[in-house]
């Protein structure tokens, strides 16, 4: 077999995403057909377009203004349990042949490996009649140019500038849109078609001068650009973030209740989701090895993953092994209902994947409180952590010990920022110390989380 695989030399555009993405799957099952043809027991090919646009300005000036544009061809070849892999971003005939003929080369020098190979076929999503898998309304482009999104640019960081006369300087703001178009086929007969957009503007200024100076900032992000926040609103919120945070004071050490805003919670479900991958696990790093069954949250806490929201962000029939997603929970009553696994981390551990090859695909963590402001009250005295600086997580033992500033809370209204401080304590036992969880979900991530409350936590600050 020697068919011509046609160029997609072309920028992507609205109309031309579904034409571009059937290119890429005959592009994919050819290169499928060539891996079995060289004798590969099984084959998987993972073919990828994508393009953007990012500006950066500050203090009303242009830094940069990047168009990025890629494109990806990965070769997974599999001779009994014996892999190689081989990838290129050029797509002649000679390169692509190259490129099989890599990957086959080193699978045929490489050891066993019995928990290696694609996932079980029986496993595979299957379109609805049509042939089509479920489009979650992912794919918006936005035709913006460059002197477009440099006024938004100039737009954001003058609106925050000119909001509040603290504001003494700028670390700039930024605009970036981008378009992805992926393709994953396999020898099961597989293949899979996923696109999707992403727009964002961010913006982060500095209040006060000198040694007084507090930096702080805001960004929107949305798949459609017609979900953004407005550009001056960006500005100015981060405004409001900057200015807040002067004059900060440390605290004394001792235990408190600690309030982790809605966008600082998501560390602490993403250091859930990585003692519960399979990496973690088959490596036993993990302070969570052998806790799926056991109740590890309160009675009432619960995280859903839920792949097919539309307009989420991690939206998606099939995981990055073509295996079925399917709406489950991660943690129901406070018990950790299953791990986080591919494939083959699944095999190293005796178990069945669980759709999340690639990731977990839409988090919603279950709220049984109300917004902010009555977290805020139900707390009443305590630490509102709006920043969390520093990587002092050990994954092993979960131990925690994070650099954080925020506000002070006394009778549920802020009093004084706080800078300065470490907040500590062990995951385990903050898991379990959950009070609450608000409302106040962010929608700018594919974890949804409101506000987490943690009844008690060590706070060390002054001496």
């Amino acid at each position: 077999m020697n068919a011509v695989i046609p160029s997609t030399g072309h920028a992507i555009a609205g109309d031309d995403s579904q034409a571009t993405l059937d290119r890429l799957a005959d592009i994919a099952r050819q290169l499928v057909e060539r891996c079995r043809e060289r004798g590969a027991s099984q084959a998987e090919v993972a073919c990828s377009e994508e393009h953007g646009l990012n500006v950066n300005v500050r203090m009303g000036a242009v830094e940069t203004v990047e168009s990025t544009r890629d494109r990806g061809i990965s070769v997974t070849v599999y001779f009994g349990r014996r892999k190689g892999s081989a990838s290129t971003a050029d797509l002649r005939e000679d390169s692509l042949d190259a490129t099989v003929e890599q990957a086959c080369a080193i699978a045929r020098f490489t050891e066993d490996d019995p928990a290696s190979g694609l996932a079980d076929p029986e496993l595979m999503a299957t379109p609805p009649p049509g042939g089509r898998f479920p489009d979650f309304d992912a794919w918006h482009p936005w035709a913006l140019d460059a002197d477009h999104a440099i006024d938004l640019a100039l737009a954001c960081e003058a609106a925050g500038r000119d909001s509040d006369a603290r504001i003494e300087n700028s670390d700039g703001a930024s605009v970036g849109t981008s378009a992805s178009l992926h393709v994953y086929a396999n020898s099961h007969g597989f293949v899979g078609r996923d696109h999707g957009t992403q727009h964002t503007i961010g913006c982060a200024l500095i209040a006060g001068r000198g040694d007084g100076m507090q930096r702080d900032g805001w960004y929107t992000t949305a798949l459609a650009a017609g979900d953004l926040e407005p550009a001056a609103a960006v500005g100015r919120h981060a405004a409001e973030r900057a200015a807040a945070r002067l004059q900060p004071r440390s605290l004394p050490t001792g235990e408190v209740p600690v309030l982790f805003s809605a966008e600082m919670s998501r560390s602490l479900v993403g250091h859930l989701l990585g003692a519960i991958s399979g990496g973690a696990l088959y490596r036993r790093a993990s302070f969570l090895l052998d806790s799926a069954g056991t109740r590890i949250f309160p009675e009432w806490f619960g995280i859903d993953e839920l792949p097919f929201l539309r307009r989420g962000f991690r939206s998606a029939a099939f995981d990055a092994e073509g295996v079925a997603t399917r709406d489950s929970a991660i943690v129901d009553a406070g018990v950790l209902q299953r791990y986080v696994l591919g494939s083959y981390s699944a095999r190293k551990l005796g178990l069945q994947t669980t759709g999340n090859a690639g990731g977990v695909h839409n988090l919603q963590v279950r709220a049984n409180a109300g917004d902010q402001a009555s977290l805020l009250r139900q707390m009443g005295r305590g630490l509102f952590v709006t920043e969390l600086m520093g990587q002092g997580v050990n994954p092993v033992t979960g131990d925690y010990s994070r650099g954080a500033a925020g506000f002070w809370i006394e009778d549920g209204q802020p009093v004084f920022p706080v800078d300065g401080v470490t907040v500590a304590g062990n995951l385990k036992t903050m898991f379990q110390a959950i009070e609450a969880v608000g409302s106040d979900v962010d929608p700018r991530s594919h974890i949804g989380t409101g506000s987490i409350l943690l009844g008690r936590m060590t706070v060390a600050g002054e001496h």
